[in-house]
C-alpha cells in the first residue's frame, strides 16, 4: 500500500504529514520523499539477498539527494556512481570508498585519478581506450586499479529506446563478442587488476526474460574468460527493475532474486546489484499548485506551478505519471478532460495530456506520483526558475533536505566580464 494516501479528513498525506501542511511552510512546487518507503524498498532487496553472496550499490543517478544517499548508506548500501560529483556525494553521505563502484561510458583522466586517489573499490571500464587511460593514470599514482569490464550482451530489455543500454547499437559497454580481446588487453596492462564482469541492460524493466537472457550470455563469457586465465570473482548484474507509473506489473524483488539465484548457481561469483529507480521511484512525489484553469475550444488546460524543467520525464520520454488532487475528490465522480501544463515557454511543457481529473480551481494542490527517480536530479533552472525544494518525511516529522534557492542566489553565481562593466 502506498504511503501517500488520503486521511480521514480527505487530505493527501505522506506517511503522517499532510501535503498541504508542507506546502504552507515550504511553498510549491516541491518534491517529497517518504523515508518509510525508502526503507521498505531497501528491505525488499535485503530479504531477497538472504543466502546469496551479494551486495547492493545504490545508483545515485536516480536520486542523488544527500539525505536519500545517507539513508541507504546507513542501511548498508554501497554506491554506484557515474561522475566525480556523485562520488563526492556518496563520500559526503558516509559511504566507504571501497563500497563505491564507478560506472560510466566517458570518464576523463582527471576523474579516474580522483577515483583512485579516493580509494574507490571498483571501476567498471567500458572500452579498450578506457583501459589504456586508466592504466596510465594508475601508473602515475603507483597503484593498481581494481576493474570489471562492462560487457554489452546485445539483449533487448523491452523498455523505452532512450533508457535501454544493452543492445549493440547502444553506446554502453564492450560488445560481448569483443570482450575476450578487451580482457586480454587488461591482463597485459601492469596497473590494472581484473576482478570481474559487469553488465547493465536498461531501466524500467517489467519482465525478467531479458535478465535471464543476459545472465546466460555473460555466464558463458565468464566460463571462457576463466579458461583464458582471468580471475573472475565478481559479477555486477546492474539494476533496471521497473516500478509502477500507470498499470505496469513489475516483478517482485523475490522473483528477481530467485531467477538470479538459479541462473548464477555454481558460478562462484560475488554478485552486485545496482538498483536506483526501484528503490526511490515510488517513494517520491512532486506537489504543485494550480495557477489557473484555462478552458479552450479543443481542450481544457490546467496550468500548475511545476513545469518541464522540474520534471522532464513526460516531455523527454513520453512518460506517464499518475496525477491526483491533494484533497479527496467529491464522491459524485465528476471529471474534466484536460492537459496539466506548466508556465514554461515551450509547447512541450506538460506533466500530463488528455487526463480525466476532478474539477480543479486556482489554489488547489495536485500530486504527481512516482516522481522519486529521475525527477529532481534531471531538473534545470530553465526560464530562470529556481530548482524546487526537496523534502523528506519520516513518520510525523519532515525536513527540507534541499532548499529552494532564491533568484538572487542564482544570479550571484554568474559574472559580467570586465569590459562590459560601466566605465
Amino acid at each position: 500500500m502506498s504511503v501517500f494516501a488520503y486521511n480521514a479528513n480527505g487530505e493527501m498525506q505522506a506517511e503522517g504529514v499532510a501535503l498541504e501542511t508542507i506546502a504552507q511552510q515550504v511553498g510549491t512546487p516541491f518534491y517529497c520523499y517518504s523515508a518509510g518507503a525508502l526503507r521498505a524498498g531497501w528491505q525488499e532487496f535485503a530479504d531477497g539477498m538472504k543466502g546469496l553472496n551479494a551486495s547492493v550499490c545504490y545508483a545515485l543517478k536516480a536520486n542523488s539527494n544527500l539525505a536519500v544517499v545517507k539513508l541507504f548508506g546507513d542501511l548498508g548500501a554501497g554506491a554506484d556512481i557515474v561522475s566525480v560529483g556523485e562520488m563526492r556525494r556518496a563520500l559526503a553521505a558516509g559511504i566507504a570508498p571501497r563500497r563505491i563502484i564507478f560506472s560510466g561510458v566517458g570518464k576523463k583522466p582527471s576523474e579516474l585519478m580522483a577515483a583512485l586517489e579516493a580509494g574507490i573499490g571498483q571501476i567498471n571500464v567500458e572500452s579498450s581506450a578506457e583501459l589504456e587511460t586508466l592504466n596510465a593514470v594508475a601508473g602515475q599514482l603507483g597503484v593498481k586499479a581494481a576493474i570489471t569490464i562492462r560487457v554489452n550482451p546485445d539483449v533487448d530489455a523491452g523498455t523505452h529506446a532512450k533508457i535501454t543500454t544493452g543492445r549493440k547499437e547502444n553506446k554502453f559497454g564492450v560488445d560481448i563478442d569483443l570482450a575476450r580481446d578487451a580482457y586480454a588487453l587488461a591482463a597485459r596492462l601492469p596497473n590494472l587488476e581484473v576482478v570481474g564482469v559487469a553488465m547493465h541492460i536498461g531501466s524500467q524493466l517489467i519482465a525478467l526474460d531479458p535478465y535471464r537472457d543476459a545472465i546466460a550470455k555473460v555466464r558463458g563469457l565468464i566460463t571462457q574468460l576463466r579458461a583464458d586465465g582471468h580471475r573472475i570473482e565478481r559479477f555486477d548484474i546492474g539494476g533496471g527493475l521497473g516500478i509502477v507509473y500507470a498499470d505496469e506489473k513489475p516483478p517482485s524483488i523475490a522473483a528477481f532474486m530467485q531467477l538470479v539465484t538459479k541462473e548464477t548457481d555454481g558460478l562462484g561469483c560475488a554478485l552486485t546489484f545496482e538498483p536506483g529507480r526501484r528503490l526511490v521511484g515510488e517513494a517520491g512525489v512532486l506537489v504543485a499548485e494550480v495557477i489557473l484553469v484555462k478552458p479552450g475550444v479543443s481542450k481544457t488546460f490546467v496550468i500548475v506551478d511545476a513545469a518541464m524543467n522540474d520534471l522532464i520525464r513526460p516531455t523527454l520520454y513520453e512518460a506517464w505519471h499518475d496525477i491526483v488532487p491533494a484533497r479527496r475528490p467529491r464522491p459524485d465522480g465528476a471529471t474534466i478532460r484536460c492537459d496539466i501544463v506548466g508556465p514554461v515557454c515551450e509547447s512541450g511543457d506538460y506533466l500530463a495530456q488528455n487526463r480525466d481529473l476532478p474539477p480543479l480551481s486556482a489554489g488547489d494542490l495536485v500530486m504527481v506520483r512516482s516522481a522519486g527517480a529521475y525527477g529532481a536530479v534531471m531538473a534545470s533552472s530553465y526560464n530562470t526558475r529556481p530548482l524546487v525544494p526537496e523534502v523528506m518525511v519520516d513518520g510525523t516529522r519532515f525536513a527540507v533536505v534541499r532548499p529552494r534557492p532564491s533568484i538572487d542566489e542564482m544570479l550571484s553565481s554568474e559574472r559580467i566580464p570586465p569590459w562590459m562593466e560601466p566605465a
